[in-house]
């Protein structure tokens, strides 16, 4: 596994450079640092967000503000280390409006989205991981079409790209927006959804026969 990471790793850091290249949306232009993904290159659980904050932008890491330390917690809270999964979003550069105090985030586009869809699909493609996990609605969106609501529709499996298992549950920003008894209701059911995650992986891997062996067997 060692060398298949090594390889990995080679890939996701051409891709990053190529991603870090990119001038397609305005927000290319604005950003400090592109802001690819990172983690463990064989990781078993994709984490997926909307995109990076200004502590992220500053940083050129994902989920380092508030929110990332929020997700970190709900990570060990199901025995994975940040280090072991891999965490990304569904574009690269902080997509920013201009508010009455300077740059304030906002949720990427339409058009961002799209012109950055190919970078997460190269980082699912080499990643192979075996569980998706998407944060919000934005990044809900991305994999299941416009028409998604997230209150009504989180919590449940879904297929994600090369039949991945997917799974939707609250941003970590939103949660921490929350105010009085809002927050032990959306925690609870964050925790579900993070408790079917773990339970997925823990489900057993699929044998599959190498391809000589299932020829052999047609004659036998």
């Amino acid at each position: 596994m060692d060398g298949e990471r090594s390889v990995r790793r080679r890939r996701l850091d051409d891709a990053a450079i190529a991603a870090a290249a990119c001038r397609k949306c305005a927000i290319g232009y604005q950003r400090r640092n592109n802001v690819y993904g990172e983690g463990d290159a064989c990781a078993r659980l994709m984490v997926v967000g909307e995109g990076p904050g200004e502590t992220e932008d500053q940083l050129g890491r994902p989920f380092v503000g508030r929110a990332g330390q929020l997700l970190d917690r709900m990570l060990q809270a199901i025995g994975l280390p940040r280090n072991d999964v891999y965490i990304c979003n569904t574009v690269k550069c902080r997509p920013t409006f201009e508010g009455p105090t300077g740059p304030r985030n906002r949720a990427p586009d339409a058009e961002e989205t799209e012109n950055c869809r190919r970078f997460l699909e190269e980082q699912i493609e080499i990643v192979a991981p075996r569980v998706i996990l998407a944060l919000g609605s934005p990044a809900a969106k991305w994999f299941l079409g416009p028409t998604f609501a997230i209150t009504r529709m989180r919590g449940r499996w879904y297929l994600g790209p090369r039949d991945v298992p997917l799974m939707v549950t609250f941003h970590p920003a939103y949660i921490l927006r929350l105010t009085g008894g809002q927050i032990d209701a959306v925690k609870r059911l964050v925790w579900d959804d993070l408790k079917a995650v773990r339970t997925k992986l823990d489900e057993p891997e699929p044998i599959v026969a190498p391809a000589e062996a299932a020829q052999v067997g047609l004659f036998e």
